[in-house]
């Protein structure tokens, strides 16, 4: 078992990134309904590896969808696939609740998560990527990356020991539980925030059983790399670009 080291200059090896948009950014791709769900797709029909995204609690926010289209179009060794499915069926969370700085957004959010919760959630993946099997037989292999909530989803779905998916990433893991660390039975990808507990993260760390990549973006808030990334800092655009970097190098070497 081993893990890559920081690499400062990834593109270098993998990637080749187009300038991210801080406004007003326009998707490469489509929408298309696969397993009854509404789900976002971009890249090559004839891709032979895919990428499974769970959104965080926003749902579909011009920074994830960005993050989708450098997945699929940014790798010039490899070509994927990605697809977002709509898990909350066009009702996300208000992203005005988070923080939750006061009662009335505490008991939005709270609300909300009593209806979306990893349990409702977790054992729908391996349906849905059955239909995407289905309708996209061309493709082989399969990866799951996470934002926040959807990091946890990620840690779950990789943990079952027929997990379909040969890789997995969690990008600022809200949740992140050490406990499930030794349970992930395919290579991780972890990138933090300074706003995940480091102790969790050195933790799981440790405590993990495959190849990983686990990485804290120390200057990032949590959200960097999805809703609540703020393309209009400069410096937030330097980590978001190197965050996807890192998330490709380390496909690129798992699947």
């Amino acid at each position: 078992m081993s893990s890559f080291p920081p690499a400062s200059h990834p593109s270098a090896a993998c990637c080749s990134i187009p300038p991210v948009v801080s406004t007003g950014y326009q998707e490469k791709g489509s929408y298309e309904e696969v397993g009854g769900l509404k789900s976002y797709a971009v890249g090559p029909q004839d891709a032979e590896k895919g990428i499974v995204v769970i959104y965080d609690i926003f749902g579909y926010f011009p920074q994830t969808i960005q993050g989708a289209d450098i997945l699929a179009t940014s790798d010039e060794k490899q070509k994927y696939r990605v697809f977002i499915p709509d898990w909350f069926k066009g009702s996300p969370a208000d992203i005005s609740w988070y923080p939750p700085t006061d009662d009335d957004k505490k008991h939005k959010l709270g609300t909300w998560f009593s209806k979306n919760g990893f349990s409702e959630t977790v054992p729908k993946v391996p349906g849905y990527l059955d239909s995407l099997k289905e309708k996209y037989p061309n493709i082989k292999s399969w990866a799951i990356i996470g934002y926040c909530w959807g990091g946890k989803v990620v840690t779950l779905v990789t943990s079952d020991p027929n997990t379909p998916f040969k890789a997995g990433v969690a990008c600022h893991p809200a949740f992140l539980d050490p406990k499930d660390a030794p349970n992930v039975r395919v290579p991780i990808a972890v990138l933090a925030s300074k706003d995940e507990d480091a102790a969790d993260v050195k933790k799981f760390t440790h405590d993990l059983k495959v190849d990983h990549h686990v990485e804290t973006f120390h200057d990032q808030i949590h959200g960097w790399m999805a809703a609540r990334a703020d393309l209009e800092d400069a410096r937030v655009v330097e980590e978001y670009k190197r965050g996807y970097e890192t998330v490709l190098k380390f496909l690129g070497k798992h699947l």
